[in-house]
C-alpha cells in the first residue's frame, strides 16, 4: 500500500510548514491528487488519520482534489480528458499524445490556529 507512504509525506510537509509558521493545531490539508497516480482516497484518508495522532495534525480535515488525465495531441495540438487510458486522439487517431495533467500529487493549502 503505497498510500502509507504517501501520507507520511504529505504529515512531514503540514508539520514543517506549521512548525516555521508557529501554529499549534493543522486545521484542514487540501491535496491535488491526479487521476493517474493510483491513489484509493480512503486508504489514504485513513493512513493520514492513523500516523497523524498525536501531532498537531490529528483531527484536520484532509480534503482530496482529483485532477482529471488530459493529454494534448502532438500532432493536431488538441486537449482531451482521457478516458480509461486510451492515449489515442479522438480529434486526428494520433498516439503522440503528451500529459498536461493527471500526475499532480501535492499538498496544494492547509489551514492552522
Amino acid at each position: 500500500m503505497h498510500e502509507m507512504a504517501l501520507a507520511e509525506g504529505i504529515l512531514d510537509i503540514v508539520l514543517s510548514y506549521a512548525d516555521k509558521n508557529e501554529a499549534k493545531k493543522v486545521t484542514e490539508i487540501s491535496v491535488l491528487v491526479g487521476e493517474m497516480t493510483g491513489v484509493v482516497d480512503e486508504s489514504l484518508e485513513f493512513c493520514f488519520t492513523s500516523i497523524a495522532k498525536e501531532t498537531k495534525a490529528e483531527g484536520a480535515k484532509l480534503i482530496l482534489k482529483r485532477i482529471p488525465l488530459v493529454a494534448r495531441c502532438l500532432e493536431c495540438g488538441k486537449e482531451t480528458k482521457i478516458e480509461r487510458y486510451n492515449f489515442t486522439c479522438p480529434h486526428c487517431g494520433s498516439l503522440r499524445m503528451e500529459t498536461i495533467s493527471g500526475r499532480e500529487l501535492r499538498v496544494e493549502s492547509l489551514e492552522a490556529d
